[in-house]
Order: structure tokens, then C-alpha cells, then sequence
């Protein structure tokens, strides 16, 4: 097992996936160009400061005929999201630590698999923070875009009791092979997973949530009871897990308070403030070992690059713990 320590003295790698066909709005796949332009207009040498990789796009194939209505583009989201878990679990395994930076978030579904290759005798804990419950499968989903799919697959859990499509047989074979990316099998289960600021779901979701447990730390219940209180119970409840992943959707943010700037924006969440202190905790367990920033859509941004520039403001901050020195 690798010790906290070592953990936390890696070097942080970025990893760029300009990938938006698991959406079903294009222009996330510019969110990181985005995030970029926000450091530059600040000053900020960020995006010079560190190690980075680009990973290998297909984002042509929004041109192709689906044939997939209820997994839009699932052959193609099967072929990005095993390049995510490559270059995951190569970082991972060269000591590096990984600050994914996606366009949608069928992303997670890539690295969480690749931190499952990496560690695949370990359990993994999963902060999810994010409008959405991203619990649907192709079976359950009324929109058939995978970036609200990836906890299914890596829970292994279809929800086949609130089924609603009847999936084609190329859409479940694909579908099988996404949840076997870079490890066989389920790689968290439910016990592992925790939600920040979940707001916005479906009868099926809800359903599954409750069937399964899972806690979702809503605003109004952090703001009440404390942020520093829920954060601590939440690392409580996942202290048998042995590494920490930490997945940010922007559109967990206030969209009225923040930006528009992302494909499904979501109103009465948190401020980017609130943000910073949830992930900085989390990060100070010392059991983080890869943090995802996803669904920055400049498209949609009405505000001019608001939400990138909070983006940025929250990836600044938090690169800053991860990079203090051990006690």
C-alpha cells in the first residue's frame, strides 16, 4: 500500500482531454483552451508551472450517423474514455499526481478506471461534486448522453427496475466493455461514494440513490450544518477507502451566482468559495490521489469567460494545498 506520504509528495502531472461527445451540447471540449486564456489574462504562469499531456481526441465523430440513440456515440465515448484511463494509470504508476482536465464528464468514467489499473487492490473513494447524479445507464436515461452515465458504469449497476429503452445489442456490448475498461468489473461500490450539491435528477436516479444509499451532502444541508462538518463526516464515512478521488462538475456552482458558462447549468448551488473549502479538506486527508475538473462550456457563456476564470480561481487554489509541504 502506498503511504500518504509518498501520496502527497508526487508530482502533479495535468492530463487534457478536449473531449465533449459524451455531452449533448458541444463546446466543452474548449473548456480547457478556456481555462487557459483565464490564466493568461491574470497573469498567472499556472499552465507553465507543470508537466502536462494531451490526450487523443475524436471529437469528429459528433459527424457521424448514431446509431446508439439511447448511448449517443458510445463506440467512440468507449474509445476515449480507455485513452483516459491509459494515460491515468501511467501517471499514476510514474509517481505522478493527475489533475484531469475534461471536457464532459464521461471522462470520470476513464479515470476512475485508470486509477482502479493502478491501484486495483485497493478501495477507492469517490467525491462526487455536481448538479447531477450521473447514475443513468442506457437502459434509464431519457437523453442517451453518456457524460450522465459514468457512476453506472463504474458501479457496474444498470437499474434495470426503472428500465425504460430497449437498448440494441451493439448499444450492450458497448456498453459492457465501457465497464470494463482498465479493470474487470465494478471499480467503487456505492459504500465508496459520496455526492456534494446533487440537485437535479430523474425518477430513475432518485430511485437508485435511495436503493443503494448513497449520500448526497445537498447546499442547503452543508450551509446548515457546516461545511467543515459535512466534509469531516463525509471522510469519515469513507475512511476504509485507501485512495480518494474527487470529480468537479462546474455546474455544482450557482449558475445565476457564477456563469451559464456549462452545458446543463443548474441554479441554488454552491459559490466557488465553498468549493475551495470542500475539495482543500477532502484534499487534506491526505488520501487524494486525482482530482477532475469537468463541463466548462465558453459557448454558453454569457458573461464572457466567467466560468472558466472561476474555474481557474478554484484550480489555483487548490493546486496550492496539494502542494504544501508535509508536517
Amino acid at each position: 500500500m502506498i503511504s500518504n506520504n509518498i501520496m502527497m509528495e508526487r508530482a502533479i502531472k495535468l492530463i487534457k482531454n478536449r473531449s465533449d461527445i459524451g455531452a449533448g451540447t458541444r463546446g466543452s471540449d474548449m473548456g480547457i483552451d478556456a481555462i487557459e486564456i483565464a490564466a493568461i489574462n491574470q497573469n498567472s504562469d499556472y499552465f507553465n508551472e507543470y508537466d502536462f499531456e494531451d490526450v487523443k481526441t475524436h471529437n469528429e465523430s459528433i459527424y457521424d450517423k448514431d446509431r446508439n440513440s439511447f448511448a449517443k456515440r458510445i463506440e467512440h465515448v468507449v474509445e476515449q474514455c480507455t485513452r483516459v484511463s491509459h494515460s491515468v494509470k501511467k501517471n499514476l504508476e510514474a509517481n505522478f499526481f493527475p489533475i484531469v482536465l475534461s471536457g464532459d464528464h464521461s471522462s470520470a468514467l476513464g479515470t476512475i478506471s485508470g486509477i482502479k489499473a493502478a491501484h486495483p487492490d485497493q478501495t477507492i473513494g469517490v467525491i462526487w461534486i455536481d448538479a447531477h447524479a450521473d447514475i443513468h445507464s442506457p437502459y434509464t436515461s431519457p437523453s442517451g448522453n453518456i457524460h450522465g452515465m459514468p457512476l453506472a458504469g463504474v458501479l457496474g449497476d444498470d437499474n434495470l427496475d426503472y428500465q425504460i429503452n430497449e437498448v440494441a445489442t451493439e448499444t450492450e456490448q458497448h456498453w459492457e466493455a465501457m465497464k470494463n475498461i482498465g479493470y474487470p468489473g465494478p471499480k467503487i461500490s456505492a459504500n465508496d461514494l459520496v455526492y456534494f450539491g446533487v440537485r437535479d435528477t430523474e425518477k430513475a436516479e432518485d430511485k437508485q440513490i435511495e436503493k443503494l444509499h448513497i449520500k448526497n451532502y445537498k447546499v442547503d444541508e452543508v450551509r446548515y450544518r457546516g461545511l467543515e462538518t459535512c466534509v469531516a463526516e463525509a471522510l469519515i464515512n469513507l475512511a476504509h477507502c485507501d485512495v480518494l478521488y474527487i470529480s468537479f462538475d462546474v455546474d455544482s456552482m450557482d449558475c445565476d451566482l457564477i456563469s451559464y458558462g456549462t452545458g446543463t447549468p443548474v441554479p441554488r448551488g454552491f459559490d466557488q468559495y465553498e468549493i475551495i473549502d470542500i475539495i482543500n479538506q477532502i484534499i487534506m486527508s491526505k488520501k487524494v490521489v486525482c482530482i477532475e475538473f469537468v463541463e466548462v462550456n465558453p459557448l454558453l457563456d454569457t458573461k464572457g469567460n466567467k466560468m472558466a476564470e472561476t474555474a481557474f480561481q478554484v484550480l489555483e487554489a487548490i493546486t496550492s494545498t496539494l502542494i504544501l509541504p508535509i508536517e
